[in-house]
């Protein structure tokens, strides 16, 4: 194997699922899984490989550790993605990644004066559909850009768990708004928020919505865990529009489809299949010899700790 050895700082579920699986396919090597009880750990590990380690301080002491993968609830990202970075490893951070732009602000600066990455993992960027999305765009397709709209909304799950949790960091935002936040403002320049709401209750807010501009292009997002599942992104321009019916979460084995309409014409094209967790940590990997790729990686995560704070000053 090449590539950077990770080490797992918890046993979340993302990582169960979805990251640690996509390592094993990208060729990455896990030397080491962290959590507070070992037993959780040697669970881990028997599954997975690596060796179980208990504690998170622990685990980042070990000079077999490239490269750290944080899976933590959000209110806990930014302490120990700072102290990665202070025992010098390179961090891919699951989102969101910090609360607010002082703290996106201060992991940047480390990584960057430790010639580190530190970076938000949003494997779906790195999905082919969306770089589709971004060459009919940009080939003038539909013409000039006028609004982009997107939505991410899944079902309520169980009150006790983890997005329900605002001592935790939970809330809908930083769950599920974040996707439709982080796909829109590529597409605006220099993205703002113009306006939002969010509806709490229970202590988190559980929807929200919010509307961002970037010189004559706007954005409408909408987002949320009380709704039925869905997962799209639309462009709309002066000349058609397109769509993509499965924005965010594709299964590897899916091929999506992406709809263009204009005046006289409604085409649906069948995209290949793509695994954006492989891709992504392909991505990251290439990044740790990539000084220019990490400072764009470093410029994303600001500008989204930016929006997502000016949506909750928005919507206060």
């Amino acid at each position: 194997m090449t590539g950077p050895r990770f080490g797992i700082l918890g046993c979340a579920d993302i990582a169960a699922r979805k990251t640690v699986p996509a390592m094993a396919a990208a060729g990455l090597r896990v030397t080491a899984v962290a959590s507070r009880s070992a037993a959780k750990a040697a669970e881990f590990t028997a599954r997975f490989g690596g060796e179980p380690v208990t504690g998170y301080p622990a685990l980042l002491e070990r000079p077999d550790v490239d490269a750290v993968y944080i899976p933590l609830p959000n209110a806990l990202h930014q302490e120990w993605a700072e102290a990665a970075l202070e025992a010098g490893k390179h961090v891919l951070v699951e989102k969101t990644a910090t609360i607010g732009t002082a703290a996106a602000a201060r992991l940047v600066a480390r990584a960057s004066a430790r010639g580190l990455v530190v970076m938000e993992n949003f494997p779906f960027p790195h999905h082919s559909q969306h770089a589709e999305v971004a060459e009919l765009v940009a080939k003038g397709v539909l013409g000039e850009p006028r609004l982009i709209t997107a939505d991410f909304g899944i079902p309520p799950t169980a009150p006790s768990g983890i997005r329900y949790q605002a001592e935790l960091g939970g809330g809908s935002l930083r769950e599920t708004g974040c996707y439709p936040i982080r796909a829109s403002w590529p597409y605006l320049g220099t993205p703002e928020v113009a306006g939002a709401m969010l509806v709490r209750s229970g202590g988190v807010d559980v929807s929200g919505s919010a509307l961002l501009r970037g010189g004559t292009v706007a954005a409408q997002c909408s987002f949320g865990f009380v709704h039925a599942y869905r997962s799209t992104m639309s462009v709309w321009g002066s000349e058609g529009r397109l769509t993509l019916d499965w924005a965010f979460t594709p299964p590897p084995t899916t091929r999506p489809v992406l709809r263009l309409e204009s005046q006289d014409v409604r085409e649906e094209r069948v995209l290949p299949a793509d695994d954006q967790f492989r891709n992504v940590l392909v991505y990251f990997a290439s990044l740790i010899g990539d000084p220019a790729g990490r400072a764009v990686e470093h410029g994303n995560l600001l500008t989204q700790a930016r929006l997502l704070e000016e949506v909750v000053a928005q919507a206060s």
